[in-house]
């Protein structure tokens, strides 16, 4: 065997958190690929044995018990071969570390172990898993490597520490989230390490969704740059699982990797929109759903939310309901279908009237002498909410709801009604971005898409004023300032904390910032028991931004 050559091969895959199984299987798949193309080890991600986030399941002696029984098999059933770098837990004298194995010649033959451990945005490692050591490298045939965990390579010492100590490449098993821009995020951070140690970098991520959380993959590798910086010599291709045979050869300047695929990372609008599409159908496929159904308003966010549903499991799989009162609109009713027909779901209609009439006359010895207000208003909404349920049980089809991040962020949703549902594919798009998202569907088709190419969002959709259609002649900005104007000073109080001064120096009026603040505040508690979607941002409602339910503070001008 040559001593001046190695053959790296790298899983960007998909783990399922709990199925031990399954993840183990997969990573024997990747094992007999990476054999057959003589590869000397198999890099997996950060803990993958057990699938991405675990939260609280990774506490239990049992489930991590179990997990470490599985990579000691998958040693054992893979000793004839490349070396396998799995991650996984480890617990150890009455401690628990996020842990990378390694394993060669059927057994563990090393551990590595997390230093670094985020408790930021949406993670909680920090209460979860104990501080390991700062660990050295470990040697694969003729090459020392050392293996920085995620977290681990956003700082300089534990990079420093393994080039100090004989490591002569840096491989890092990530279980790193997607966000808007975060590819440029995560450059930044890994040219910095290249730069400080002089080694090429090996970065390998997680794809696939989890609950309310994206992988993205975008695995790359950076070579030391002849004078100075650093080359990106290969890119995988975001969202997608990929295995790529990397081949190393040892130079006067040290080992450096050979040049390979260089796949083109998209825009935002893109990106977004892929995340969207992938959280949704991984969450019905991890959970064992096929079918979903909606209410189909004529409005926008349903129109959007089918869209995406379309894409991520096929038109065939989609039910779209339509639940008009003498308030919807001819033109709903007849953009509802357009809709329905350029996408190809399945459109039915079921009407409220008379089940609002039955309520209203149960509640009427209650309700004498008061005036309709939003009562009579969401006794519509939430009954829509009931008849859609009954189809979901009746017909094992997941309710998707639809509300975007701008209404979820004012509390302009009727628990129990419009927000009744199992996942919300847009949780995390501003009203503005609904808007854009929609032209930029319509304008774009990808190979990843199960829904038709062209124009499946009717212009009128988009372009005309959003109404709940509750009420006679209503428009959101009734009750609401321009989504606009709502969505950026939403920007300032969610995404970048800024204080109500803030926003009134920017030019906002000062009566629309408070107004915005009370509800953002006071809606808190719908939020809580809102559906889960997937996160885009890095203000994601639910574990990027967590608030008290009861909350009497409020900001002053």
């Amino acid at each position: 065997m040559s001593t001046d050559t190695f053959r790296l091969t790298i899983g960007q895959l998909n783990a399922t958190v709990g199925d031990l199984a399954g993840n183990a299987d997969r990573a024997r798949e990747a094992w007999e690929q990476a054999k057959t193309a003589g590869a000397q080890m198999l890099a997996l991600p950060e803990m993958f044995i057990t699938g991405y986030q675990t939260q609280d399941l990774v506490v239990k002696p049992a489930f991590t018990e179990d997990a470490v029984a599985a990579i000691e098999a998958l040693a054992r059933d893979c000793a004839d071969g490349p070396a396998i770098g799995i991650g996984g837990p480890w617990r150890n004298r009455g401690k628990l570390y996020n842990a990378y194995f390694i394993l060669q010649h059927g057994k563990i033959a090393a551990r590595v172990l997390k230093h670094h451990l985020p408790y930021k945005q949406l993670f909680d490692e920090m209460r979860l898993f104990d501080r390991g050591p700062i660990s050295g490298p470990y040697r694969i045939g003729p090459l020392r490597i050392g293996s920085p965990i995620c977290e681990d390579s956003w700082y300089a010492d534990v990079a420093e520490t393994l080039a100090e100590t004989g490591a002569e490449i840096l491989l890092v098993p990530n279980g790193s989230p997607y966000h808007r821009e975060k590819l440029d995020l995560r450059m930044g951070h890994m040219v910095s390490r290249v730069v400080e140690t002089g080694l090429p970098l090996v970065y390998v991520n997680l794809v696939g969704g989890q609950d309310d959380q994206l992988y993205d993959g975008a695995s790359f590798v950076l070579n030391p740059g002849e004078t100075g910086g650093c080359d990106k010599v290969v890119q995988l291709a975001p969202f997608t699982e990929e295995l790529a045979h990397l081949d190393f050869t040892l130079t006067d300047d040290g080992w450096r990797c050979e040049p390979g695929k260089m796949a083109p990372q998209p825009d935002a609008w893109e990106q977004d929109y892929n995340a969207m599409m992938l959280g949704l159908r991984e969450y019905l496929r991890k959970s064992r759903i096929s079918r979903v159904l909606l209410g189909m308003s004529g409005g926008i966010d349903s129109a959007l939310v089918a869209t995406i549903a379309a894409d991520a499991i096929g038109p065939d799989n989609v039910r779209c309901v339509m639940l008009p009162s003498e308030y919807t609109s001819q033109g709903s009713l007849d953009d509802a279908t357009d809709c329905a027909k350029r996408l190809g779901v399945r459109l039915d209609t079921v009407h409220i009237e008379g089940a609002r009439d039955a309520v209203g006359d149960a509640l009427a010895h209650l309700m004498e002498g008061t005036k309709p207000d939003t009562t009579e208003e969401n006794i519509q909404s939430r009954l829509r909410g009931l008849m859609l349920m009954a189809i979901s049980n009746k017909f094992g089809e997941m309710l998707l709801t639809t509300g975007n991040k701008s209404e979820v962020a004012v509390g302009y949703a009727t628990i129990y009604g419009d927000m009744a549902g199992g996942y919300n594919p847009i949780k995390d798009l501003y009203k503005t971005r609904v808007f854009q998202t929609c032209r930029w569907r319509n304008e774009n088709h990808r190979d990843w898409m199960m829904g038709p190419k062209g124009e499946v969002i009717p212009p009128r959709i988009i372009s005309k004023p959003p109404s709940a259609e509750l009420r006679p002649d209503q428009k959101d900005e009734d009750s609401l300032p321009p989504y606009d104007i709502l969505d950026a000073i939403l920007e300032g109080l969610v995404e970048k904390d800024q204080s109500l001064s803030d926003l009134v120096a920017q030019g906002f009026e000062e009566e629309t910032v408070k107004k915005v603040e009370t509800l953002l505040y006071g809606s808190e508690w719908k939020r809580y028991q809102a559906a889960p979607g997937p996160r885009i941002s890095t203000k994601a409602f639910w574990l990027d931004r967590r608030y008290p339910l009861v909350n009497r503070w409020r900001d002053r001008l």
